[in-house]
């Protein structure tokens, strides 16, 4: 039987355990960028972000002031949107809030991880038909240079990509399945399953822990994940604004509601 989604007492493994420091999965965002993924960083002031084409995440510190978000609106540009994890304040007034939503993060904890002998490892000679797999399936961003974040692994039938799964934020000791994705044709095969093994298997090798996020509202993918061996730690938010244009009054006011489908799963 699956796990429930609200363990009472989560096991979270990881380097920080009973340290008392701040866990790097709290602001997994900015841990990567501070950590293993420093040289996809883009930086103002305290603020850190990925490269425009790697992914949409932006890393703010745990509690921004107002030259904070002044970094962020000069990093990003006049209307152009900002993409949060692990962040539940509303951003100052006059920024306009394209979606918030609730997610989850979940951590290995039991997860029969193994090789998969059909996966195959994926580059950049096959971003074109990742894009389009990502495309018709919307598992969350995939960006031309999504693929350099870490190990993506797909599986083919008849020479066509049908499905694939891969690495993302990469706080230190960690590891985020991402890009998890199955097309129509092959749904119900188990092969998402498969290929998050394959690579939770790889993490492990490293001698890493792997986690993910989800949609909280995605329940179906929740359940698959604790049926692998993956366990609630904590819930989260996501949020995306527009970084207001000069002199544009103020507009939602953190009222704005949207959809996680590009976020991930």
């Amino acid at each position: 039987m699956p796990r429930t989604t609200e363990p009472t007492t989560p096991r979270v493994p990881g380097p920080d355990a009973g340290t008392g420091a701040p866990h790097p999965l709290d602001n997994p965002a900015r841990a990567s960028l501070t950590g293993p993924h420093a040289h996809f960083a883009e930086r103002r002031g305290r603020i850190l972000r990925y490269r425009p084409d790697v992914t949409p995440w932006l890393a703010l510190p745990d509690a921004p002031d107002a030259q904070d978000w002044a970094d962020v609106a000069a990093l990003a540009g006049p209307g152009r949107p900002v993409t949060l994890t692990a962040f539940r304040e509303p951003p100052p007034a006059d920024w306009e809030i394209v979606f918030q939503a609730e997610g989850v993060q979940l951590v290995d904890d039991g997860v029969d991880a193994a090789p998969d002998p059909e996966a195959v490892l994926l580059g950049p000679a096959d971003v074109p038909e990742m894009l389009d797999l990502v495309e018709r399936t919307r598992p969350g961003p995939f960006l031309p240079r999504t693929v350099e974040l870490g190990t993506y692994l797909g599986i083919r039938r008849a020479g066509a990509l049908v499905a694939m799964a891969g690495e993302r934020l990469h706080p230190p000791g960690w590891t985020e399945i991402s890009g998890v994705c199955t097309d129509s044709s092959v749904r119900g095969q188990g092969l998402a399953s498969r290929l998050v093994r394959a690579v939770a298997h790889g993490i492990r090798e490293r001698g890493e822990t792997p986690f993910l996020h989800a949609a909280g509202s995605n329940t179906s993918a929740i359940r698959l994940y604790e049926s692998l061996g993956f366990t609630l730690r904590r819930r989260t938010a996501f949020l995306s604004a527009l970084v207001p244009e000069p002199g544009a009054d103020a507009r939602t006011g953190g009222q704005g509601t949207g959809s996680l489908e590009h976020v991930g799963r």
